[in-house]
């Protein structure tokens, strides 16, 4: 089998490895497509040379072609996603407890497991009500993908804010009332009145400190913010605002596998009705051995970009 591995700074090769044995609770899965994630994109840019190799890609989809002994329950032939790792590569092992299947008809790179679980885990959490007001604070990747899960709670006001123009006809596409940039935002946005216009849910979804600050000046009192931005880098202080306007703030985030992959098969049954479509979101296609080049592109961020996916 083949495997990408980062070997330096921002540097990849593939390598021929040995093929792999599921354990008896394991699956071994053909790697069908495996999505470019931001939060590896540190690991990969600030490898260091005289380490170890590191094996990225946990956005997989796959299908099964080896079954553990206690893992009887997949077949052979089963297109499945799932939570793991190592999956850029053409092979990949996965707990037999961490796969869902993915909806009949949807192209792999459609159905990527990991990030719907989190956009979902995320939406679910945030509690948006029916006639809510409610911002997005990001418009890449994750934030677009929040904004058909929020317009499906049907908000009077959906707003998407990010300094970036480029995917703002995608936002409002997607079902997002107004785009703005953070700014230049309304007046109404960010001080009370005699009418509170500020936000009941202010989801953040950009993972820099600055997003955090948006989304602490622009939530209403006692309203939600819900914090779904990785924030790896930096030191993502709270906002003593929120505390005065008592807001609360949510974790988007799940630790716990069981409810992440209940999440997940949330998000493949909205794939399987059409509620929720990657297609817009997957508009890069690179092959294993063009790892660099895709995380190259995440860097650049041309107005053209939203996510990557390796297709081995």
């Amino acid at each position: 089998m083949l495997v990408s591995q980062v070997v330096g700074p921002g540097r990849s090769e593939v390598v021929e490895v040995e093929d792999l044995v599921p354990g008896a609770r394991q699956v071994l899965l053909e790697v069908l497509a495996c999505g470019v994630c931001t939060s590896d994109r540190t690991a990969w840019g600030e490898h260091d040379v005289a380490g170890a190799p590191t094996r990225l890609g946990h956005e997989v989809v796959g299908r099964v072609s080896g079954v553990g002994v206690e893992a009887a329950r997949w077949r052979i032939g089963d297109v499945v996603t799932g939570l793991g790792g190592d999956g850029f590569a053409t092979a990949a092992v996965f707990d037999a407890d961490s796969l869902a299947p993915i909806p009949t008809g949807i192209a792999p790179e459609l159905a990527l497991g990991e990030p719907l679980a989190v956009l979902e885990e995320a939406i679910s959490r945030a509690g948006i009500r029916p006639g809510d007001r409610v911002a997005i604070v990001g418009l890449g990747f994750m934030g677009l993908g929040l904004v058909q899960l929020a317009a499906l709670r049907l908000p009077s006001l959906l707003v998407g804010i990010d300094p970036r123009p480029g995917n703002d006809a995608l936002a409002l596409r997607l079902g997002a009332h107004e785009v703005h940039r953070p700014d230049a935002l309304p007046t109404e946005f960010t001080t009370g009145g005699l009418r509170e216009l500020r936000f009941d849910v202010v989801i953040e979804a950009a993972g820099v400190t600055s997003a955090l600050s948006t989304s602490s000046t622009i939530v209403r009192p006692y309203g939600t913010v819900c914090v779904v931005g990785y924030h790896h880098s930096g030191t993502a202080p709270m906002d003593m605002e929120l505390w005065y306007k008592g807001v609360t703030t949510v974790n988007g985030f799940s630790p716990h596998r069981p409810r992440t992959m209940r999440a997940m098969r949330d998000g493949l049954g909205m794939i399987a009705d059409r509620t929720f479509d990657y297609t817009p979101l997957i508009t890069h296609r690179f092959g294993l051995r063009e790892v660099d080049a895709a995380f190259e592109l995440m860097r650049e961020h041309p107005a053209s970009f939203v996510k990557s996916v390796i297709v081995p």
